[in-house]
């Protein structure tokens, strides 16, 4: 049985209030903020029984505001990389803010993440809700687009949702950090990690994808048996792991399924996450920078890890990826399960 309790958590100056849900279980404890959807915490038991919040965020709502690194934030309209923040749909080209490298990031300047999303309770969780106008942040078309968190016994199933007026794309995700040794914890190169993928896709230096659909197999990116992060990272190019890894092919059925493990040995704690979308973004936090966070917690690089569940990288300018574009009389759905268990 999940308990389903909320309050006001804080005041948005000129845009209303603020409610922190919180969803109990008698396994795990959730969190959740009413701006960008936001998962604050997510409270696990270890193998010695104690509970520790797994997820990176800030003690007040002013972190949040001023967050520029999407902490357990719902991103969209489009999560990811855009190239150039550029787009034809239905013959008319639409150019987006630039506002990652020369690239448009996680739906834009004031993305779904900034958004103060309606909350309603639901059975065992709540469902919080949104309209993005014609013409938000660049992109056609009015969007309803719903969110739902539903806990049950150690799994925390998110649902989303939309419909369009207009041809657009569109591709939602939450963003929370987890780092399974607790949210304060220095690094994430105890953990290890796998992915129920067989291929990924390369990127440029802008970190785009390059349109390969590359085999992991005899790559760093060969994460099919659990390997422990630390020193795989120092084996990737780059900062560390921000890619997409390809958890089905182009014109595959909808259907959920397995997309990776976590377990981190020292306290037992264990990470299972399952999808219906066609892809994961395993980002091992490269830009945190000293990010201040819970209890005066330091974020820095490698400090948690991202799951971001979710289509692949610029599909909308990428034909041979699948579908990203939402049209009139279509529902966008998919859901993703986070599981919280021990060894």
């Amino acid at each position: 049985m999940t308990e389903v309790s909320h309050q006001q958590w804080g005041q948005v100056c000129g845009r209303g209030a603020v409610d922190l849900w919180v969803l109990t279980s008698p396994q795990v404890r959730v969190e959740v903020l009413t701006l960008g959807a936001i998962i604050r915490s997510v409270c696990s038991r270890g193998s010695d029984g104690q509970m520790q919040d797994v997820v990176l965020g800030y003690d007040d709502l002013e972190g949040y505001l001023s967050d520029q690194r999407y902490l357990g934030a719902v991103v969209g309209r489009v999560a990811n990389r855009i190239a150039g923040g550029h787009f034809v749909v239905d013959g008319k080209d639409y150019q987006l803010d630039i506002n990652n490298g020369p690239n448009a990031l996680h739906g834009g300047l004031l993305g779904f993440n900034k958004a103060i999303w309606f909350a309603k309770a639901v059975e065992g969780g709540v469902q919080l809700s949104h309209t993005s106008p014609d013409g938000d942040q660049g992109y056609p078309g009015e969007v309803h687009v719903s969110v739902t968190y539903t806990l049950q016994g150690e799994t925390l199933t998110a649902e989303y949702q939309a419909v369009s007026s207009k041809t657009t794309p569109i591709n939602l995700t939450n963003h929370s950090y987890f780092n399974l040794a607790g949210q304060g914890a220095a690094d994430i190169y105890d953990h290890q990690m796998s992915i129920s993928a067989e291929s990924f896709l390369p990127v440029d230096n802008s970190m785009i994808p390059t349109g390969e659909i590359k085999a992991v197999e005899g790559t760093p990116f060969d994460l099919r048996k659990p390997v422990l992060i630390g020193p795989r990272l120092k084996e990737v190019p780059g900062p560390g792991f921000d890619h997409n890894f390809c958890l089905s092919s182009p014109g595959d059925t909808w259907a959920e399924r397995h997309a990776a493990r976590v377990s981190h040995p020292a306290s037992g704690r264990v990470l299972e996450v399952s999808t219906s979308q066609p892809g994961v973004q395993f980002y091992t936090a490269n830009f945190l920078d000293g990010v201040t966070g819970k209890g005066g917690a330091k974020y820095g690089k490698h400090s948690s890890f991202c799951l971001e569940t979710q289509n692949w990288p610029d599909a909308v300018n990428q034909p041979s990826f699948p579908d990203c574009l939402l049209c009139p009389g279509e529902k966008y759905l998919h859901v993703t399960r986070f599981t919280f268990t021990t060894v």
